[in-house]
């Protein structure tokens, strides 16, 4: 789809965002780079946190005497995704703006209106990470940032205090199964503990659907997701089991940031980008620990992309710094600064990253375990451009029945109505 989409833009842009991912492809093509005397202003916009310190983007900016770099952050990636679809096409755009792969598809209808990324860098990502950002045409939009292979973090203090196992390996051991076996532990925990184990329903949703290879609707353009029983058994599983051992309905609300400075719930569904996020709000939390394990096998949650406006007023320089930021050792130190786990295969040799001992997390070798909970990912889920919008009214469901408001099959039915509206 071309520009003339951007007619709906208004109503996808209207839809409110309760997920966020985290975490961490752009552009480039337009007028010629600006000599070494011409002084630029490069703008770039991210959301949650890409690792890109004041310290790390100095870095560019000392090799690029002539660049200024301002970085401008969102809260979430849902804050960006309505900036991104208000605005794109007409301007207003940073230089460089983030795009995560659950609005990824959105942006993909626009692709004309986003710089292609040169011919010469293709090849540098994962496979399915280049080919998700790539249109009909054989345009690659978007430079890969980070992936999100999962495992799970936890509180050692407080599942000793419940009687549970403590020690990542043996920890290992007690969640190796699938995501029964996972809510098993979460009931034990509540009996013991009197308390939630889990952090939010919805990242559990999140969790289970990232594990279905066609969610609300198949490549073909069939809408799916009412009649999906995958959809179904996710929804009934979180709702009946999740729900009583969460102790929110969905993260990145104040109550959820604060908690991770006490003892509201003891575990957290963690891709890489998370293990930077946990120890931020929780600088001063000497008990969390890192398994390598994830229910029923494996799973990516999130990732991200940077994109370019092509009618950007920097769009050549623009370019330089997207290179710059997606080349393999930026990625490692992105990801020795928040955990955001790189998709450049080249970084996987990098023994900065096969080395890295996280003090945070015990000693946990946080590079060793993302590959292998890289390599443990065995779905990639389709997703249309219109999978933001009905995965996140599956979402607001779940909060309905976590807040009392609506009972399991009614929430599920006011979804489907919403599903046919859509």
């Amino acid at each position: 789809m071309n520009s003339r989409a951007l007619r709906r833009v208004g109503v996808l842009a209207a839809v409110a965002s309760t997920s966020a991912l985290a975490l961490a492809g752009c552009a480039g093509g337009g007028e010629p780079a600006a000599n070494g005397d011409e002084k630029v202003t490069l703008t770039i916009a991210t959301f949650n946190n890409f690792g890109y310190t004041d310290e790390f983007l100095r870095k560019y900016e000392d090799e690029n005497p002539n660049v200024t770099i301002v970085h401008n952050k969102a809260a979430e990636s849902g804050d960006a995704r309505k900036n991104f679809f208000q605005k794109l096409g007409k301007g207003g755009l940073a230089d460089i703006e983030a795009v995560e792969v659950d609005w990824l598809s959105e942006a993909m209808q626009y692709s004309d209106l986003l710089a292609p990324v040169p011919d010469d860098l293709k090849g540098r990502w994962l496979d399915w990470k280049e080919a998700a950002a790539t249109d009909a045409d054989g345009n690659l939009i978007g430079y890969g940032t980070d992936i999100g292979p999962q495992a799970i973090c936890y509180r050692a203090d407080l599942f000793e205090a419940a009687g549970l196992p403590s020690e990542p390996a043996e920890v290992e051991a007690l969640f190796d199964g699938d995501w029964n076996t996972y809510f098993d532990v979460a009931d034990q925990y509540r009996e013991a503990s009197g308390k939630a184990m889990i952090d939010s329903a919805n990242s559990v949703l999140q969790g289970i659907v990232n594990q279905i290879e066609y969610t609300y609707d198949e490549p073909d353009g069939t809408v799916i997701a009412t009649s999906n029983p995958e959809i179904a058994d996710a929804y009934k599983s979180v709702v009946e089991r999740a729900v009583p051992n969460s102790a929110y309905s969905a993260q990145w609300g104040d109550d959820w940031i604060a908690s991770f400075q006490g003892d509201d719930f003891a575990t957290v569904l963690c891709p890489g980008w998370m293990q930077g996020i946990i120890a931020g709000y929780a600088p001063d939390q000497a008990n969390w620990r890192i398994a390598n394990t994830f229910p029923n096998g494996g799973g990516n949650w999130g990732g991200s992309y940077l994109t370019i406006p092509a009618n950007g007023k920097n769009v050549a320089e623009a370019q330089k710094l997207a290179d710059w930021l997606s080349a393999p050792e930026q990625q490692v130190e992105a990801f020795l600064n928040v955990g955001a786990f790189p998709s450049q295969v080249d970084a996987y040799e990098n023994a900065d990253l096969t080395a890295y001992v996280n003090d945070y997390y015990g000693g946990a070798k946080t590079g060793e375990i993302g590959a292998d909970r890289a390599e443990a990912v065995t779905v990639q889920p389709f997703k249309s451009a219109n999978y933001f919008t009905y995965h996140d009214a599956l979402q607001n469901a779940v909060n309905r029945v976590f807040d009392g408001s609506e009972s399991e099959s009614a929430a599920w039915d006011t979804w489907v109505a919403e599903v046919e509206a859509f």
